[in-house]
Protein backbone atom coordinates (compact mmCIF):
# COMPACT_ATOMS: atom_id res chain seq x y z
CA UNK A 1 0.00 0.00 0.00
CA UNK A 2 1.06 3.29 -0.79
CA UNK A 3 0.44 6.38 1.53
CA UNK A 4 0.56 9.57 -0.43
CA UNK A 5 1.00 13.03 1.38
CA UNK A 6 2.75 11.25 4.48
CA UNK A 7 4.39 14.50 5.88
CA UNK A 8 1.22 15.43 7.30
CA UNK A 9 -0.61 14.50 10.03
CA UNK A 10 -3.09 12.22 8.66
CA UNK A 11 -1.03 10.81 6.42
CA UNK A 12 1.96 9.93 8.52
CA UNK A 13 -0.08 7.89 10.96
CA UNK A 14 -1.74 6.31 8.66
CA UNK A 15 1.86 4.92 7.19
CA UNK A 16 3.01 4.19 11.45
CA UNK A 17 -0.79 1.99 11.03
CA UNK A 18 -0.20 0.46 7.98
CA UNK A 19 3.95 -0.45 8.83
CA UNK A 20 3.14 -2.22 11.58
CA UNK A 21 -0.52 -3.64 10.48
CA UNK A 22 -0.23 -7.66 9.93
CA UNK A 23 -1.53 -8.48 6.67
CA UNK A 24 -1.18 -4.93 4.88
CA UNK A 25 2.31 -4.10 3.67
CA UNK A 26 3.20 -0.55 3.60
CA UNK A 27 5.37 0.50 0.56
CA UNK A 28 6.10 3.82 -0.89
CA UNK A 29 4.85 6.71 1.16
CA UNK A 30 5.33 10.61 -0.57
CA UNK A 31 5.88 13.72 0.01
CA UNK A 32 7.22 16.98 -2.18
CA UNK A 33 8.96 19.18 0.35
CA UNK A 34 10.12 16.18 2.61
CA UNK A 35 11.53 13.86 -0.40
CA UNK A 36 14.44 12.57 0.75
CA UNK A 37 13.96 12.67 4.96
CA UNK A 38 13.40 9.43 6.63
CA UNK A 39 9.77 9.57 8.14
CA UNK A 40 10.81 8.59 11.42
CA UNK A 41 13.06 11.87 11.61
CA UNK A 42 9.85 14.13 10.81
CA UNK A 43 7.77 12.23 13.10
CA UNK A 44 9.94 10.06 15.88
CA UNK A 45 7.18 9.09 17.97
CA UNK A 46 5.21 7.59 14.58
CA UNK A 47 8.81 5.16 14.18
CA UNK A 48 8.67 4.32 10.76
CA UNK A 49 11.90 4.50 9.13
CA UNK A 50 10.77 4.42 5.31
CA UNK A 51 12.04 7.39 3.29
CA UNK A 52 9.74 9.48 2.17
CA UNK A 53 10.18 10.09 -1.76
CA UNK A 54 8.73 12.31 -4.72
CA UNK A 55 5.09 11.60 -5.53
CA UNK A 56 5.35 9.94 -8.98
CA UNK A 57 1.97 8.37 -9.62
CA UNK A 58 2.52 6.19 -12.75
CA UNK A 59 5.15 4.51 -9.98
CA UNK A 60 3.22 4.29 -8.16
CA UNK A 61 0.15 2.74 -9.88
CA UNK A 62 2.65 0.30 -11.24
CA UNK A 63 3.71 -1.56 -8.01
CA UNK A 64 0.92 -0.79 -5.69
CA UNK A 65 -2.51 -2.48 -5.18
CA UNK A 66 -4.10 0.23 -2.80
CA UNK A 67 -3.45 3.58 -1.80
CA UNK A 68 -4.47 6.02 0.45
CA UNK A 69 -3.99 9.60 -0.85
CA UNK A 70 -3.69 12.56 2.30
CA UNK A 71 -3.74 15.52 -0.10
CA UNK A 72 -5.84 18.80 1.03
CA UNK A 73 -9.33 19.49 -0.93
CA UNK A 74 -8.72 20.01 -4.42
CA UNK A 75 -5.35 18.97 -4.36
CA UNK A 76 -6.80 15.40 -3.99
CA UNK A 77 -8.82 14.97 -6.89
CA UNK A 78 -5.98 14.56 -9.57
CA UNK A 79 -3.76 12.08 -7.81
CA UNK A 80 -6.77 9.97 -6.85
CA UNK A 81 -8.28 10.05 -10.95
CA UNK A 82 -4.49 9.00 -11.93
CA UNK A 83 -4.35 6.19 -9.32
CA UNK A 84 -7.61 4.96 -10.09
CA UNK A 85 -6.86 4.81 -13.67
CA UNK A 86 -4.07 2.45 -13.04
CA UNK A 87 -6.77 -0.25 -11.23
CA UNK A 88 -5.79 0.78 -7.58
CA UNK A 89 -8.23 0.87 -4.95
CA UNK A 90 -8.13 4.14 -3.60
CA UNK A 91 -8.93 5.88 0.05
CA UNK A 92 -9.01 9.73 -0.38
CA UNK A 93 -9.05 11.45 2.82
CA UNK A 94 -9.58 14.46 1.51
CA UNK A 95 -13.47 16.10 0.88
CA UNK A 96 -13.04 15.57 -2.84
CA UNK A 97 -15.26 12.65 -3.12
CA UNK A 98 -17.06 12.89 -0.02
CA UNK A 99 -20.58 14.39 -1.73
CA UNK A 100 -22.81 12.96 -3.94
CA UNK A 101 -24.71 15.64 -5.55
CA UNK A 102 -22.86 17.69 -7.93
CA UNK A 103 -24.98 20.95 -6.95
CA UNK A 104 -24.05 20.29 -3.48
CA UNK A 105 -20.41 20.29 -3.93
CA UNK A 106 -20.32 23.50 -6.44
CA UNK A 107 -22.39 25.40 -3.64
CA UNK A 108 -19.98 24.35 -0.95
CA UNK A 109 -16.97 24.55 -2.60
CA UNK A 110 -17.01 26.78 -5.76
CA UNK A 111 -15.75 24.98 -8.26
CA UNK A 112 -16.12 22.17 -10.69
CA UNK A 113 -14.48 19.18 -10.00
CA UNK A 114 -11.37 18.10 -11.19
CA UNK A 115 -11.98 14.89 -11.61
CA UNK A 116 -16.80 14.27 -12.61
CA UNK A 117 -16.37 10.97 -14.22
CA UNK A 118 -15.53 9.27 -10.63
CA UNK A 119 -17.37 12.02 -9.00
CA UNK A 120 -20.34 10.11 -6.61
CA UNK A 121 -19.14 7.17 -7.27
CA UNK A 122 -17.18 6.83 -3.92
CA UNK A 123 -18.13 4.37 -0.86
CA UNK A 124 -18.62 6.66 2.29
CA UNK A 125 -15.76 5.13 4.52
CA UNK A 126 -17.92 4.78 7.83
CA UNK A 127 -18.07 1.32 8.23
CA UNK A 128 -20.97 1.37 10.83
CA UNK A 129 -22.84 3.07 8.46
CA UNK A 130 -21.78 1.59 4.84
CA UNK A 131 -19.94 -1.64 6.03
CA UNK A 132 -21.97 -3.58 3.13
CA UNK A 133 -20.76 -1.39 0.40
CA UNK A 134 -17.10 -1.30 1.71
CA UNK A 135 -17.15 -5.02 1.17
CA UNK A 136 -18.01 -4.47 -2.73
CA UNK A 137 -15.40 -2.01 -3.21
CA UNK A 138 -12.60 -4.61 -4.83
CA UNK A 139 -15.24 -5.29 -7.11
CA UNK A 140 -17.09 -2.07 -7.98
CA UNK A 141 -15.77 1.67 -8.31
CA UNK A 142 -12.56 0.81 -6.21
CA UNK A 143 -12.58 4.38 -4.79
CA UNK A 144 -13.36 5.26 -1.12
CA UNK A 145 -14.44 8.86 0.43
CA UNK A 146 -12.82 8.69 4.11
CA UNK A 147 -15.01 10.80 6.48
CA UNK A 148 -14.68 14.39 7.86
CA UNK A 149 -13.77 13.99 12.07
CA UNK A 150 -16.67 15.73 12.20
CA UNK A 151 -19.15 13.95 10.28
CA UNK A 152 -17.68 10.52 11.87
CA UNK A 153 -18.77 11.61 15.30
CA UNK A 154 -21.77 13.71 14.16
CA UNK A 155 -22.92 10.92 12.11
CA UNK A 156 -22.23 8.67 14.95
CA UNK A 157 -24.20 10.18 16.95
CA UNK A 158 -27.57 11.15 15.54
CA UNK A 159 -28.03 7.93 13.22
CA UNK A 160 -29.82 5.86 15.17
CA UNK A 161 -32.28 8.51 16.19
CA UNK A 162 -32.27 9.56 11.89
CA UNK A 163 -33.53 5.92 11.04
CA UNK A 164 -36.19 6.32 14.26
CA UNK A 165 -37.46 9.52 12.36
CA UNK A 166 -36.77 11.51 15.61
CA UNK A 167 -34.93 14.28 14.23
CA UNK A 168 -37.36 17.16 14.09
CA UNK A 169 -34.60 20.24 14.92
CA UNK A 170 -30.82 19.38 15.74
CA UNK A 171 -28.27 21.51 17.29
CA UNK A 172 -24.67 20.04 17.10
CA UNK A 173 -21.88 21.87 19.26
CA UNK A 174 -18.67 20.52 17.88
CA UNK A 175 -14.88 21.13 19.56
CA UNK A 176 -11.82 20.05 17.97
CA UNK A 177 -8.41 19.97 19.13
CA UNK A 178 -5.54 21.71 16.92
CA UNK A 179 -4.37 18.85 14.72
CA UNK A 180 -7.45 19.01 12.84
CA UNK A 181 -6.78 22.27 11.07
CA UNK A 182 -3.22 20.13 9.47
CA UNK A 183 0.38 21.37 9.42
CA UNK A 184 -0.17 24.72 7.55
CA UNK A 185 0.84 27.51 9.60
CA UNK A 186 -2.33 29.72 9.89
CA UNK A 187 -2.80 33.07 12.12
CA UNK A 188 -5.90 30.76 14.51
CA UNK A 189 -3.22 28.17 15.36
CA UNK A 190 -0.55 29.84 16.35
CA UNK A 191 0.21 28.86 20.20
CA UNK A 192 -0.30 32.39 21.80
CA UNK A 193 -3.53 32.34 20.32
CA UNK A 194 -5.26 28.74 20.90
CA UNK A 195 -3.68 28.45 24.06
CA UNK A 196 -6.09 29.01 27.03
CA UNK A 197 -8.53 29.81 24.50
CA UNK A 198 -11.34 28.44 22.87
CA UNK A 199 -13.35 30.19 19.88
CA UNK A 200 -15.81 29.22 17.27
CA UNK A 201 -15.28 29.41 13.83
CA UNK A 202 -17.28 28.12 10.42
CA UNK A 203 -20.37 30.03 11.82
CA UNK A 204 -21.74 31.14 8.67
CA UNK A 205 -21.11 27.30 7.48
CA UNK A 206 -19.07 24.73 7.90
CA UNK A 207 -18.12 22.42 5.01
CA UNK A 208 -18.48 18.99 6.85
CA UNK A 209 -22.71 20.70 6.82
CA UNK A 210 -23.58 19.27 3.64
CA UNK A 211 -21.84 16.17 4.20
CA UNK A 212 -23.62 15.36 7.62
CA UNK A 213 -27.01 16.30 6.15
CA UNK A 214 -26.47 13.86 3.40
CA UNK A 215 -25.27 10.98 5.23
CA UNK A 216 -28.16 11.55 8.02
CA UNK A 217 -30.71 12.44 5.06
CA UNK A 218 -29.73 8.73 3.72
CA UNK A 219 -30.33 7.18 7.03
CA UNK A 220 -34.35 8.94 7.21
CA UNK A 221 -33.69 12.67 8.74
CA UNK A 222 -36.24 14.52 6.48
CA UNK A 223 -35.25 17.03 3.95
CA UNK A 224 -36.54 19.52 5.80
CA UNK A 225 -34.39 19.49 8.69
CA UNK A 226 -31.50 21.25 8.46
CA UNK A 227 -29.02 20.99 11.14
CA UNK A 228 -27.24 23.40 13.22
CA UNK A 229 -23.61 22.65 13.18
CA UNK A 230 -21.17 24.86 14.87
CA UNK A 231 -17.41 23.29 15.37
CA UNK A 232 -14.99 24.99 18.46
CA UNK A 233 -11.23 25.23 18.62
CA UNK A 234 -9.98 24.46 21.43
CA UNK A 235 -6.23 24.27 23.51
CA UNK A 236 -5.90 20.57 22.84
CA UNK A 237 -3.54 18.60 20.11
CA UNK A 238 -5.68 15.86 19.15
CA UNK A 239 -9.50 15.06 19.96
CA UNK A 240 -12.91 16.05 19.21
CA UNK A 241 -16.24 16.22 21.34
CA UNK A 242 -19.70 16.43 20.07
CA UNK A 243 -22.66 17.64 21.76
CA UNK A 244 -25.84 17.09 19.39
CA UNK A 245 -29.64 18.69 21.10
CA UNK A 246 -32.09 17.05 19.42
CA UNK A 247 -35.84 17.99 19.41
CA UNK A 248 -37.73 14.82 18.73
CA UNK A 249 -41.23 14.64 16.95
CA UNK A 250 -42.72 13.47 20.05
CA UNK A 251 -42.13 12.67 23.57
CA UNK A 252 -39.39 9.78 24.42
CA UNK A 253 -38.40 8.54 26.94
CA UNK A 254 -34.49 8.15 28.00
CA UNK A 255 -34.82 4.05 28.28
CA UNK A 256 -36.10 4.01 24.61
CA UNK A 257 -33.55 5.99 23.05
CA UNK A 258 -31.19 4.01 25.11
CA UNK A 259 -32.26 1.21 23.33
CA UNK A 260 -32.25 2.54 19.81
CA UNK A 261 -28.79 3.30 20.41
CA UNK A 262 -27.86 -0.73 21.79
CA UNK A 263 -29.74 -2.06 18.81
CA UNK A 264 -27.71 0.31 16.56
CA UNK A 265 -24.15 -0.12 18.01
CA UNK A 266 -24.59 -4.21 19.10
CA UNK A 267 -21.51 -5.95 17.89
CA UNK A 268 -19.68 -2.78 16.69
CA UNK A 269 -16.28 -3.01 17.71
CA UNK A 270 -15.02 0.38 17.79
CA UNK A 271 -18.29 2.20 19.04
CA UNK A 272 -18.51 2.57 22.93
CA UNK A 273 -21.91 3.05 24.85
CA UNK A 274 -21.18 5.04 28.33
CA UNK A 275 -24.02 6.43 30.89
CA UNK A 276 -20.67 8.61 31.83
CA UNK A 277 -20.26 12.17 29.96
CA UNK A 278 -17.23 11.17 27.39
CA UNK A 279 -14.37 12.90 27.54
CA UNK A 280 -11.13 13.28 24.58
CA UNK A 281 -8.91 11.38 26.76
CA UNK A 282 -11.22 8.69 26.88
CA UNK A 283 -10.04 7.63 23.15
CA UNK A 284 -7.14 9.29 22.55
CA UNK A 285 -4.76 7.31 19.76
CA UNK A 286 -7.61 4.53 19.48
CA UNK A 287 -10.00 3.98 16.96
CA UNK A 288 -13.08 4.03 19.50
CA UNK A 289 -16.12 6.20 19.29
CA UNK A 290 -17.57 6.75 22.74
CA UNK A 291 -21.10 8.01 22.98
CA UNK A 292 -23.24 8.83 26.06
CA UNK A 293 -27.38 9.50 25.53
CA UNK A 294 -29.67 11.45 28.10
CA UNK A 295 -33.15 13.19 27.76
CA UNK A 296 -33.65 15.92 29.33
CA UNK A 297 -37.33 15.94 31.06
CA UNK A 298 -37.55 19.64 31.30
CA UNK A 299 -36.59 20.69 27.78
CA UNK A 300 -37.94 17.42 26.32
CA UNK A 301 -34.49 17.36 24.16
CA UNK A 302 -32.42 13.98 23.77
CA UNK A 303 -28.59 15.02 24.28
CA UNK A 304 -26.03 12.97 22.70
CA UNK A 305 -22.48 13.39 23.33
CA UNK A 306 -19.72 11.38 21.20
CA UNK A 307 -16.19 11.85 21.59
CA UNK A 308 -13.55 10.27 19.18
CA UNK A 309 -10.00 10.94 18.42
CA UNK A 310 -10.08 13.46 15.19
CA UNK A 311 -6.78 11.56 13.73
CA UNK A 312 -7.74 8.45 14.30
CA UNK A 313 -10.89 7.31 14.38
CA UNK A 314 -11.67 10.97 12.44
CA UNK A 315 -9.00 10.24 10.03
CA UNK A 316 -6.72 7.41 9.85
CA UNK A 317 -7.36 4.73 11.62
CA UNK A 318 -10.93 4.65 10.34
CA UNK A 319 -9.60 4.81 6.74
CA UNK A 320 -7.52 0.85 7.63
CA UNK A 321 -10.63 0.13 9.12
CA UNK A 322 -12.55 0.83 6.22
CA UNK A 323 -10.23 -1.15 4.21
CA UNK A 324 -10.02 -4.54 6.48
CA UNK A 325 -13.69 -4.33 5.77
CA UNK A 326 -13.01 -3.60 1.95
CA UNK A 327 -10.18 -6.94 1.68
CA UNK A 328 -12.22 -9.21 4.12
CA UNK A 329 -10.32 -8.70 6.99
CA UNK A 330 -10.95 -8.93 10.69
CA UNK A 331 -12.26 -4.81 11.17
CA UNK A 332 -10.26 -4.35 14.27
CA UNK A 333 -6.69 -6.00 12.66
CA UNK A 334 -3.83 -3.80 13.50
CA UNK A 335 -5.87 -1.40 15.28
CA UNK A 336 -6.01 -3.19 18.90
CA UNK A 337 -4.46 -1.48 21.62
Amino acid sequence: MAVLGASGFAGALAARLLHRHPHFELGEITARAEAGMRLDELYPHHRVPVELTEPDLDRIGASHDVAIVGYPHGASSEAVAALHAHGLVVLDLSADFRLQDDAVYREWYGDVHVAPELFGTAVYGLPEIHREALLGVREGGRLIAGPGCFPTATILALAPLARAGLLQDVVVDAKTGVSGAGRKLARTTHYVDVSENVHAYGVAGHRHQPEIRQELGGLGMDDAVQPVFVPHLVPVDQGELVSAYVRAPRDVTAAEVADLFREAYEGQAFVELTTAEPGMRDVQASNHARIRTHVDPRSGHVLVFATIDNLWKGTSSQAVQSLNVAFGRPEDEGLQG
